[in-house]
């Protein structure tokens, strides 16, 4: 298969190769896993969306946020248990084209960052 065959995860928004397994119904795939089916979205993923959105636009043009500030919006009492969530957020909203991850300042892969980032709004 080509790369026009890969798909984004509806709750993690990493990146889904095609799979043999798949094949007949690849078109209705929409999770990555098992895991990612069973969970799906919640109201909490929402307002992490709008709570990173929200926190961009205050910030001055080309300015970053971490995830944990958005986690510590949504649920200042309990934010670390939403650091995978902000960034399967941050993710899924890379994949609306609405923000870009970023590492040391470059624009990262959404789907294979690793380690600290940093969210800003896309540019255009």
């Amino acid at each position: 298969m080509t790369d026009a065959a890969e798909k984004l995860c509806a709750r993690c928004g990493r990146r889904m190769q095609w799979r043999k397994k798949w094949a007949r119904n690849w078109d209705s795939v929409k999770y990555c896993s098992d895991a990612c089916r069973r969970q799906r979205l919640t109201t909490v993923d929402a307002e992490l969306e709008s709570t990173i959105l929200s926190l961009l636009k205050q910030r001055a043009t080309g300015a970053t946020i971490c995830p944990s500030e958005a986690a510590r919006q949504v649920a200042a009492s309990d934010w670390r248990a939403l650091m995978e969530p902000a960034r399967q957020a941050a993710r899924r909203l890379v994949a609306q084209r609405r923000i870009d991850i970023t590492q040391q300042g470059h624009v990262v892969d959404a789907s294979t960052a690793r380690g600290p980032i940093r969210l800003r709004l896309r540019d255009g």
